[in-house]
């Protein structure tokens, strides 16, 4: 229940009526599939906010509209249950009330980057990922296996392995990844291509002139920045060539970072799909 008291919390925002159906897979343009499972549910942003903040003792309020129809009706009396102040949610015959059509399939892939890491990572979060993906120094402190080479992180990959994981990616920077997985076990390099990287190459002799740690901090946030670049490219191909070998996918996300740290910055530097080249899509 809310706390009492005047209002702490006002939320002006959406109610959606969420109508959620669980598929296998998701449909092709015209194709009918058999769901196996139905529900409607309460969503919209402001609203879940707005709930979130009640359940944790917050008096509050909502300011919202609402169809004049069952899902608005409905919707009232679940804020009320909430010990939300329905004083300024308003209804409407000139619209409905807002849903959203939702299907989750159970082909949808879960990528897990331990950034940063930590060496007491949660068990659960090595046997929920479908693909956990890490860089040296992150693989190091997880295991405690220093890599320096494609057969030290094939090392990291089998520990990763036996904690659970079912298909670990370990980066490498300029020499690309090593993946391994529960079902092809014999750890895979897959390089990258040899680019020469605009910050890192200034910094360097930055540093080795300067010694300064500003010029250090630069080398690690391009290093980073070609990370997340790399792990973002892995997510789009996963989920838009679901059909593409993993790696395929990795060679594609490869290429993708080694064009970011081509160019000065961090996410000025990742490229746009309009200035790749074509055949990656």
């Amino acid at each position: 229940m809310a706390a009492a008291g005047p209002t702490e919390v006002v939320v002006v925002g959406s109610c959606m009526t969420d109508l959620v159906s669980l598929t296998t897979r998701l449909p092709k343009a015209g194709e009918t599939i058999h769901g196996h499972k139905f529900f409607i549910g309460f969503g919209g942003k402001g609203a879940n906010q707005c709930i979130q903040a009640a359940r944790l003792g917050a008096k509050t309020l909502m300011i919202c509209k609402v169809g004049k129809d069952s899902f608005g009706n409905d919707y009232i009396e679940n804020f009320k249950r909430n010990g939300i102040s329905t004083e300024f949610v308003g209804q409407t015959e000139d619209a409905a009330t807002g849903t959203a059509s939702i299907i989750v399939n159970s082909e949808v892939k879960t990528l897990f980057n331990p950034a940063p890491a930590h060496a007491e990572l949660d068990p659960q979060f090595y046997t929920h990922a479908d693909i956990f993906c890490c860089n040296e120094s992150e693989a190091e402190i997880l295991t405690g296996i220093p890599v320096g080479s494609p057969e030290d992180a094939g090392k990291v990959g089998l520990v990763l392995l036996e904690r659970g994981c079912k298909r670990v990616i370990v980066t490498l920077g300029a020499e690309g990844c090593v993946m391994i997985s529960v079902d092809e076990p014999i750890p895979k390099h897959v390089p990258a291509g040899k680019v020469r990287a605009v910050d890192t190459t200034g910094v360097y002799m930055s540093i080795n002139t300067l010694g300064t740690a500003l010029e250090c901090q630069k080398i690690e946030d391009s290093l980073q920045g070609a990370g997340d670049s790399f792990v973002g490219a892995l997510a789009f191909f996963m989920a838009y060539y679901p059909n593409l070998s993993m790696e395929e996918v990795i060679r594609r996300s490869n290429f993708i970072a080694s064009v970011s740290v081509q160019a000065s910055g961090t996410q000025s530097s990742y490229p746009f799909r309009k200035d790749l080249p074509q055949d990656l899509f």
